[in-house]
């Protein structure tokens, strides 16, 4: 069954067709590891592990590399203001080696909780100076650039078009928006390659122009080569690469080799919190150790995320949080509930079924949809183990983890026996509202509720 993904590059959902069948090739931004991940951040790599889990689920092999930005990321998209790693550093004053060895480790740590489906490639961006300035010397050779005093700039007037992802116009007239760092940048679209470090800059290489390091953009560009070749299949970041990252990746793989380096170019959307933007100010940058003091574990997020389409702005609230772990204790329990069952069902059900989920995710990752038929097969009133074996099928693609899911009996308190005593009375009363709604009030307790022929099993989560 074909898939259809929205390219950020054409503005429109297209078929996707692979360079080489069979096998897709794709690069995915990283972080820049100078603190930890937070939620806003950890979206966009959900949105990578529902990429990657949809095209295998259809069948394809990946080869997929994701870059580690451990050096030259300014505090601003352009070039302006300090390295992040250097800022890093200074602030908790620590080598920034190893400021960024401790928090890699922490994102991939952070990864693990989430059950993210790791790329095959994972690249660091200090491992890959020489490829890099190997790269940055084929774009001087292609006579895309020109010098300052101390940086080696990218002419963007070179192109034959600048901005096409954002639609973007060089205009030579647009003095007031140029950079005003450095006098000598010609045009305020045009970004550093290479640096010469100060004498004080601590993350420096001895290179062709002396002792320099990258600029931001290029990591990406030289990796992509690297790992992927000059054309590959799938490029993916969140929305806030467009205006300047991922159209810089563009420059730089034209002025390298004249192509574009990826067919489709696919962003996910901001996450909110509270309708508004996160802030340290505000003080609402959570991270998933802080989801955890607050009783959500991190599949609670991981299921939140599916209550919004990857291209729609999503509003992160606690109220919101409720609802996702209500739903993920409802899935684990309908998930058992079917595993214990030993009703038949026609395996014409099971068929439709698999069409409809198959729809969903192939219609640009449309997961809402795709739940709407979790939720009918967690809901049939058959208990069927055909039915739990599909729930774990397409846990392939939601990635909980079901089939390793484990209840534990635990020692209630006397709170939840009344409530689990109460609940009883009213499902013998046939009060089906009243029995639903203690259910959910334990579920936000962090138990789940099993009705069994032996009776309510209450576990803790």
């Amino acid at each position: 069954m074909k898939i259809n993904i929205y390219n950020t590059l054409t503005k429109k959902k297209e078929e996707f067709k692979p360079i080489n069948e069979g096998r897709v090739c794709l690069y995915s931004c990283g972080p820049t590891v100078y603190y930890f991940a937070h939620i806003g951040n950890l979206r966009a790599y959900l949105f990578m592990d529902n990429l990657r889990r949809v095209l295998k689920y259809n069948g394809y092999e990946l080869k997929h590399v994701m870059n580690i930005t451990d050096v030259g990321h300014l505090v601003s998209d352009a070039d302006e203001g300090e390295d992040k790693m250097m800022k890093a550093a200074r602030l908790e004053q620590k080598d920034p080696f190893a400021i960024a060895d401790f928090y890699k480790d922490a994102f991939l740590k952070d990864m693990g909780k989430l059950n993210i489906d790791m790329p095959e490639i994972i690249a660091r961006a200090t491992e890959h100076i020489k490829c890099m300035e190997d790269y940055v010397k084929q774009i001087i050779a292609n006579g895309y650039t020109y010098e300052t005093e101390d940086t080696i700039y990218f002419d963007t007037s070179k192109l034959e078009k600048y901005g096409l992802l954002s639609n973007k116009d060089v205009r030579e007239d647009d003095v007031e928006a140029r950079i005003d760092e450095d006098p000598n940048k010609k045009h305020h679209t045009d970004f550093a390659l290479w640096i010469k470090a100060p004498e004080n800059h601590l993350m420096k290489w001895d290179t062709f122009w002396g002792k320099c390091y990258p600029g931001w953009h290029l990591e990406c560009s030289a990796m992509g080569h690297k790992y992927l070749g000059e054309e590959f299949d799938i490029h993916t970041g969140g929305v806030d690469h467009i205006p300047v990252h991922h159209e810089n990746e563009i420059a730089q793989g034209k002025g390298f080799c004249g192509k574009m380096p990826a067919h489709y170019w696919m962003h996910v959307e901001f996450l909110q919190v509270n309708g508004g933007k996160m802030s340290k100010s505000l003080g609402n940058l959570y991270t998933l150790d802080d989801l955890k003091e607050k009783g959500y574990e991190p599949y609670v997020y991981r299921m939140f995320n599916f209550s919004s389409h990857y291209r729609k702005k999503i509003n992160f609230t606690f109220e919101a949080m409720d609802s996702a772990k209500t739903a993920l204790a409802r899935l684990r329990e309908g998930y058992l509930k079917h595993k214990d069952g030993n009703e038949n069902i026609d395996d014409k059900i099971i068929s439709e079924y698999k069409q409809k989920f198959l729809e969903a995710i192939n219609d640009d990752l449309n997961m809402p949809v795709a739940m709407s038929v979790v939720w009918d097969v967690v809901k049939n009133p058959t208990k069927s183990k055909k039915l739990a074996d599909l729930i774990l099928k397409f846990d392939e693609v939601l990635g909980f983890d079901l089939k390793n899911y484990k209840q534990e009996e635990v020692t209630l308190p006397e709170e939840v026996k009344l409530l689990i005593e109460t609940r009883n009375i009213a499902r013998a009363n046939k009060d089906w509202a009243e029995s639903d709604r203690i259910r959910d009030e334990l579920i936000n307790m962090g138990y789940t509720v099993k009705d069994s022929k032996e009776g309510t099993v209450v576990v803790k989560n």
